[in-house]
């Protein structure tokens, strides 16, 4: 899959069979459009390509109206998406910031200078809620008109439901999550929910405790989950290795705001650092506390440790 960070320059823009959206979780819904690109792409004999933003729309605009609190938690890093993506057989994949130019286009100039010009889009396929341009100018018909104009085609992709006849989408992902409800949220996914990431140094604070942890680092603000969990770590061994983590800003040891996501791996030794890690959420133990000292802190974690020792052991993890 070749990944374009902007539009791609006039030597790699060849018509394509196209998709927009954030795609955040590549979840059910959007494997389910991201099945039907693929074929289109295949039966024209053309590359399947998708659009996506970084960051989020709604984060930008939240940022800028001064209210973080306004972005939708994000399920997922910019790795992770890819990594769906990939899977889902798509050939290529335009990461378009999000920035103030671009959120000023109006409709038409997306039309004209994103879908005609930038991508050469020959068949564009989108959600029947799909909306474009400033102000969210542009709607399914208005794109439909464009295409008549501008030929290319333009399908829409009614909204995926599951079998109880509830919609799958990011927002109810997100709500799954938020509840910590780990078994719905591998149903919308399809799989299990996981963060993945590079192990970075930190301040070996877990290590000097007694609990050495991996560090990874979370690149927003807001992220889906938050607090300590029963967690399995992928990438250090040959089969998933048993761990409790710690997801959110370290409320005991550091006021700066930063979001790590910090696995103590069970009953494991070795050096990690450099190694891309796959981290698998299981349960929720509880929300982050902030401890009144170190040794409060060293005996939370103490007591986080045998509650996940003891979720494995229920049901016969090794």
């Amino acid at each position: 899959m070749h990944v374009f960070r902007g539009l791609p320059n006039a030597d790699a823009r060849t018509p394509c069979v196209l998709t927009i959206g954030n795609f955040d979780g590549v979840h059910r819904g959007h494997q389910v459009l991201l099945k039907r690109l693929v074929e289109l792409a295949r039966s024209r004999r053309l590359p399947s390509a998708v659009m996506t933003f970084e960051p989020h729309p709604r984060e930008y605009f939240a940022h800028m109206s001064g209210d973080p609190s306004r972005a939708p938690a994000r399920i997922a890093n910019l790795r992770d998406k890819l990594e769906g993506l990939a899977e889902c057989g798509v050939d290529r994949v335009i990461v378009e910031r999000f920035n103030a130019r671009f959120s000023s286009l109006t409709a038409q100039q997306f039309i004209e200078d994103v879908l005609v010009e930038g991508c050469h889009a020959k068949h564009v396929l989108v959600g029947d809620d799909f909306r474009f341009g400033a102000k969210r100018g542009g709607d399914f018909a208005s794109l439909q008109l464009a295409g008549a104009t501008y030929g290319f085609e333009v399908e829409a992709m009614p909204t995926v439901v599951n079998q109880h006849g509830d919609r799958v989408s990011s927002s109810a992902l997100r709500h799954a999550l938020a509840a910590a409800d780990f078994d719905r949220a591998a149903l919308m996914l399809g799989r299990p929910y996981s963060i993945s990431g590079r192990v970075i140094h930190g301040r070996k604070l877990g290590r000097t405790l007694g609990f050495p942890t991996l560090n990874l680092a979370i690149h927003h603000r807001r992220p889906a989950v938050t607090g300590i969990f029963v967690t399995r770590v992928h990438g250090l061994a040959d089969h998933p290795l048993n761990a409790v983590a710690s997801l959110g800003v370290r409320p005991t040891v550091e006021d700066a705001g930063r979001v790590l996501l910090e696995p103590h791996v069970l009953d494991w030794q070795g050096d990690a650092y450099g190694r891309l890690v796959r981290v698998e959420f299981c349960a929720k133990l509880h929300d982050e506390v902030k401890y009144a000292s170190l040794e409060a802190l060293r005996l939370g974690i103490a007591d986080d440790e045998r509650a996940a020792r003891a979720w494995f052991a229920e049901r016969g993890f090794r």
